[in-house]
């Protein structure tokens, strides 16, 4: 356990998943932590769809997904959960959009996504689910944004994004969309761009400083983080070679710019494909992949009040690839690449006065 601020970080760790998987989709609804999908060991999309029930601590098997697939995205809809999108059992993007009936306990097919697609962003406001960008079967980047009505099971379109991407980062904040990075084939996008809920319209920021790919984004007090990822070279640069890097870069929403943190607060780590969130007043860092042969089981936070990175509690299992949720004070990693697809899932832990 770690202290600071008069909190305490620690570890909760699950039973384990009943299937192992990475690429799983998840979601928290009334007290349940469910995972959809993902790849087994196998290496191919699974159907399987299991709930954690957080009081009593137990897996229970949920009728399995109509459609087989892996990266989905999911949106909570009061008793609904959403899937949308992803990888099929052919490795062809999906343009099956399915929503689990808690009460139920069964699958519903909705309406189709226009287009096929791995790698979309959604967000949900105010009952409405907005599905950006992805990648299509012809592998290009796709640059519609989509918004799903549920009462009437449509997708409508709105204005495109400036940048087409997929994979983003994607965070709501007011009456904006922030879609931050992503990827154009293998290389990552450094566009931040924001689309007016209310205007319908978009807005260029500035670019990200540095290019890096599998970064972790995160928003906190006013500002948007980037950290960590392996470095592109430049485009005239035929020697060097991409490398991890501890590089944080911040947003200021207010001021519209963004700086490159100095040496001294980069991360203490250098890691790619990690878990971030936000937990009290700390950017948290979670595993991933870095300069050694097996993925990292260290995990640091970054101070938003004393403006350093402390050591926090490392993870019980070391993983990278993990899929991650916030669930209140609890930021959960689960599944992911241990020696091969994990069945591990556990949650840092924000304590208060201890």
């Amino acid at each position: 356990m770690a202290t600071g601020g008069g909190r305490a970080f620690a570890w909760q760790v699950f039973p384990p998943m009943p299937t192992c998987r990475v690429y799983g989709t998840v979601a928290y609804q009334d007290g349940h932590l469910l995972v959809l999908g993902g790849c087994g060991r196998a290496g191919l999309p699974l159907n399987t769809a299991e709930t954690l029930d957080m009081v009593s601590h137990t897996w229970l098997a949920l009728a399995p997904l109509p459609t087989a697939r892996a990266g989905a995205a999911a949106v909570v809809l009061g008793k609904q959960v959403l899937v949308v999108g992803g990888v099929d059992e052919g490795q062809s993007p999906v343009a099956a959009v399915e929503a689990f009936l808690a009460d139920e306990g069964r699958w519903e097919r909705r309406a189709t996504l226009p287009q096929a697609a791995m790698g979309v962003a959604t967000v949900e406001r105010d009952g409405m689910v907005y599905a950006l960008g992805g990648m299509g079967p012809d592998t290009a980047p796709q640059a519609q944004v989509r918004v799903y009505e549920p009462r009437r099971d449509c997708w409508l379109s709105l204005p495109s994004m400036p940048t087409p991407c997929y994979g983003a980062s994607t965070f709501l904040h007011g009456n904006k969309i922030y879609v931050l990075g992503g990827r154009q084939g293998k290389l990552p996008v450094t566009a931040f761009e924001a689309f007016d809920l209310e205007a319908r319209t978009w807005t260029r920021h500035p670019s990200l400083p540095s290019r890096r790919a599998f970064a972790g984004c995160a928003m906190a007090e006013g500002s948007v983080f980037s950290m960590g990822g392996l470095q592109q070279p430049g485009p005239h640069n035929f020697y060097s070679r991409p490398h991890f890097v501890n590089t944080v870069e911040m947003f200021d929403l207010e001021h519209g710019s963004w700086t490159k943190l100095p040496r001294s607060l980069r991360m203490r780590d250098k890691r790619a494909d990690f878990v971030v969130g936000s937990l009290g007043d700390h950017i948290v860092a979670i595993g991933g992949l870095g300069n050694q042969p097996c993925p990292l089981g260290s995990v640091e936070g970054f101070s938003l009040t004393r403006r350093r990175w402390e050591a926090l509690p490392a993870m019980p299992t070391a993983r990278c690839s993990c899929s991650s949720l916030q669930a209140g004070p609890r930021l959960f990693a689960i599944g992911g690449v241990a020696q091969g697809p994990s069945q591990a899932v556990e949650a840092l832990c924000l304590r208060d006065g201890v």
